[in-house]
């Protein structure tokens, strides 16, 4: 089985659709802000102790993991660490190869000491804005967009829906609800999903992860989700016979025949106990069947990963090559929330030929010579 380099991984031209904000940042970034603040919450004073704490949230509910974020709420409250938190992000993503991002922000998660949503929004785009020109200096190509969150445990989806549709213009791509699963159906926010989806604009819902298939038909057939953020849990519509056929349920196949993308984020996934380990990860099974699938981070932080780390793991486990993983990432890119003619010249510009100058390196590999699986 081959296991590519991570070099070669780093190298790739990447696209990324699930990732938050708040669980992205630097645990040194963590450190400065706590002693500019006199904030004595933080659980450790030193960056790799701090990671340590984060990411032992490994194998823990979706619910113990979320409680993870509370301290670095607590630190972004105010406009200069909600841009500093933008234009690290831009700049982190661009090193390690991503070349389209969609960050997610929950705008009602950074008011407590006044800041407004709106300037919650305004402080973000304008980190992500000169962190994406920072990148360009040292010779790095990204865009980077903003899903604004709502969060299922509250009651204010449809501002928050508004809030996305008034920055649609400036940066924002689309609107999403996230948070704990299990008790909060999307169906609750159903009037936020339906008034986008008159605005002729874009959604995304986190279903299928803590909760599973109800929680993914309540995003699709009700609230009208164009993407499944995780949507790990359709598996459980599928039925393995002995000789490894498969036979699709009928929500497994309307999400294939439709197209409708999965935000798979596998590390995370495992972390949060929606699957027992790496190796029995459905992304292979999903990936085989031709599920619209993606490859994602979800908080890289709290799952001490990247982009490029995700893939590594994932060619480890399963021996992906070079054009596994183009089909994620050209997947990835032909679902994102920018019109179709930016998709397409990303593909064509960036993404294909930066793949195609990693495999010409590589030519005689045996492991390059399978026919692309699009």
């Amino acid at each position: 089985m081959t296991r590519l380099a991570y070099e070669t991984i780093r190298r790739m031209p990447k696209v990324l659709l699930h990732d938050h904000l708040d669980g992205g940042l630097r645990p040194e970034t963590l450190l400065d802000l706590a002693a500019e603040a006199g904030y004595r919450g933080l659980p450790a004073t030193g960056a790799d102790r701090l990671q340590e704490w984060f990411s032992g949230a490994a194998h823990g509910s979706q619910e113990e993991q979320l409680s993870r974020y509370e301290p670095v709420l607590d630190l972004l409250q105010t406009r200069p660490a909600l841009v500093r938190a933008g234009v690290e992000c831009a700049q982190d993503l661009a090193e390690d190869g991503v070349v389209y991002a969609e960050v997610k922000l929950a705008p009602e998660q950074h008011t407590r000491e006044g800041l407004t949503r709106e300037q919650v929004v305004d402080a973000v785009l304008e980190g992500l804005r000169v962190g994406t020109a920072k990148a360009r200096l040292f010779g790095r190509t990204i865009e980077v967009r903003l899903l604004l969150t709502a969060m299922r445990q509250a009651a204010d989806s449809m501002e928050i829906a508004r809030l996305a549709v008034a920055y649609r213009d400036a940066g924002v791509v689309g609107f999403d609800i996230a948070g704990p699963e299990a008790g909060y159906p999307p169906t609750r926010h159903i009037s936020a999903c339906e008034y986008i989806q008159r605005e002729n604009f874009n959604l995304t819902l986190h279903a299928g992860e803590g909760f599973g298939l109800s929680s993914i038909w309540e995003a699709i057939q009700w609230c009208g989700a164009d993407r499944l953020g995780q949507g790990v849990r359709i598996v459980d519509d599928i039925a393995l016979a002995e000789d490894g056929t498969a036979k699709l349920g009928r929500l497994a196949s309307y999400i294939r025949d439709k197209r409708i993308p999965l935000e798979l984020c596998p590390t995370s996934n495992v972390n949060t106990g929606a699957v027992a380990s790496l190796a029995e990860h459905p992304v292979e099974l999903l990936r085989l069947l031709r599920f619209r699938v993606t490859v994602n981070t979800d908080g890289r932080l709290v799952n001490a990963t990247t982009m490029s780390g995700e893939f590594a793991r994932l060619s480890k486990e399963f021996g992906y090559g070079i054009d596994t993983l183009r089909w994620f990432t050209v997947n990835a890119m032909k679902s994102a929330f920018v019109p179709h003619d930016e998709r397409l010249d990303l593909i064509d510009r960036v993404i294909k030929p930066g793949f195609a100058r990693l495999r010409t390196e590589h030519v005689g590999a045996s492991f390059f010579r399978q026919e692309d699986p699009w």
